[in-house]
C-alpha cells in the first residue's frame, strides 16, 4: 500500500493513490452474513453491498460504518476499512506500507477523531493522519491553505455540512451542522410516500435527489411500490416539486453556514469577497443549493470541478506537502 488519501464519508468512500489517482469510489456500505460485525462474515462492500439494501435475504445485514460523518461502531468501521484495503491492495504484504491521510469533519470531537485513528490502526493502516475535510477538499481543488490570504470553502456531505475559512496554516472561522444530504434523502422519501402513496427504496430516492440537480427535463420518472395495492408503479414527479421538498433543509443548512462569514474579521471578509466561496461534497449537487448559498452569503459560490472526489485527492496531495499536514493534521 503506497501513500493514500481517503475520504471516508457517510454516503461514499473515495480512496486516492498519490500517483495513480482514484482507486476506489463506492458507497460506504458493508454487507454481512449475520447481524453483528463481531460475529458476521463480510460478503460485499461498496456498490455490490449497496445494491442489496432493501433486497438482502434473511440472515444478511447491510450496514453503514459512519453516521453524520463519524464512526458510531468501531468494529464495523474496522471491518469495512480492512475490506477496502483488501480491495485496493490484494497482496497482504502491501497493505501495511505507506502513509494514509483520512478526511474528518471539521466539527468532529476529539473522541470521534481518536475512534477513526483507532479503527484505521486496527485495520492495518500504519502512519495514519486525520485532516479536516474542508482543508483536504481545498487542496484537491488547487488552493494552498498556507497562503497569507483567507479562503472559504463549503463542504456538504451526506452527514455534515460545514463552512470553513482558513489562512496561513490555521482556521480563521468555522461553522458546522449535522444536517445534510441524508436528511434531504429522508425528506424526499417521506414526501413520495405521503403525497404520492409510493414506497421507494433508498437507492432510488438518492437517484431522484441527484437527478433533480442535473436533469434538464422538467420532470422525473420514479419507480416504486404502490402503498395501496402493493404493486410496482411508475410516477412522474416535477423537478420543481422535489426542489420545494428540499428547500426547508437547505435553508436550515444555509442559516448555519452563513454564520461563518459573520465571524470573519473585516480584512478576511475582503479576501473572501474577492475570491468567492468554493463548494464541494455530494449534497452540493442538489438542485438549487448553490443559488441558496449565493443569496444568503451575498457572494459568488463556485462548485468544485470534482465535488465528489476532491477531498480524497487533496488528502493524497497533502502527503507531498508536509507543511500542510504539520499545520492542520492530527495523528
Amino acid at each position: 500500500m503506497a501513500d493514500l488519501g481517503i475520504d471516508l464519508g457517510t454516503a461514499n468512500t473515495v480512496v486516492c493513490h498519490a500517483d495513480e489517482g482514484i482507486l476506489f469510489d463506492e458507497p460506504s456500505v458493508l454487507l454481512l452474513r449475520g447481524t453483528r460485525a463481531r460475529r458476521g462474515r463480510i460478503m460485499a462492500i461498496g456498490r455490490e453491498a449497496s445494491e442489496l439494501i432493501g433486497r438482502a435475504p434473511a440472515g444478511f445485514t447491510a450496514m453503514r460504518p459512519l453516521h453524520d460523518g463519524v464512526i458510531v461502531d468501531l468494529e464495523t468501521a474496522q471491518l469495512y476499512l480492512q475490506a477496502v484495503l483488501r480491495r485496493i491492495a490484494r497482496r497482504p504484504w502491501l497493505r501495511g506500507r505507506g502513509r494514509v491521510v483520512i478526511g474528518v469533519p471539521s466539527g468532529a470531537t476529539t473522541l470521534e477523531r481518536r475512534a477513526l485513528l483507532e479503527a484505521a490502526d486496527e485495520a492495518g493502516m500504519s502512519g495514519t493522519t486525520v485532516l479536516d475535510e474542508s482543508i483536504a477538499g481545498a487542496v484537491g481543488c488547487g488552493i494552498d491553505p498556507l497562503e497569507r490570504r483567507v479562503h472559504m470553502v463549503v463542504d456538504v456531505g451526506g452527514g455534515t455540512a460545514e463552512a470553513t475559512a482558513f489562512c496561513f496554516g490555521g482556521v480563521v472561522a468555522s461553522r458546522s451542522c449535522r444536517v445534510a444530504g441524508d436528511e434531504m434523502t429522508v425528506a424526499v422519501h417521506q414526501h413520495l410516500r405521503e403525497h404520492h402513496q409510493l414506497a421507494v427504496g433508498e437507492q432510488a430516492v438518492e437517484e431522484v435527489k441527484v437527478q433533480a440537480g442535473f436533469d434538464a427535463e422538467p420532470s422525473l420518472v420514479v419507480h416504486g411500490r404502490d402503498i395501496g395495492s402493493g404493486r410496482p408503479r411508475l410516477e412522474t414527479i416535477p423537478v420543481a416539486e422535489i426542489t420545494e421538498v428540499l428547500r426547508p433543509i437547505t435553508d436550515t443548512i444555509v442559516r448555519t453556514l452563513v454564520g461563518c462569514l459573520e465571524d470573519l474579521p473585516p480584512q478576511a471578509a475582503g479576501d473572501v469577497l474577492a475570491d468567492g466561496i468554493l463548494m464541494f461534497g455530494g449534497a452540493a449537487l442538489t438542485s438549487g443549493f448553490d443559488q441558496s448559498l449565493e443569496r444568503a452569503f451575498g457572494l459568488p459560490v463556485k462548485r468544485a470541478e470534482n465535488p465528489l472526489t476532491c477531498v480524497a485527492e487533496g488528502a493524497a496531495r497533502c502527503l507531498r506537502s508536509p507543511g500542510v499536514l504539520e499545520a492542520y493534521g492530527r495523528t
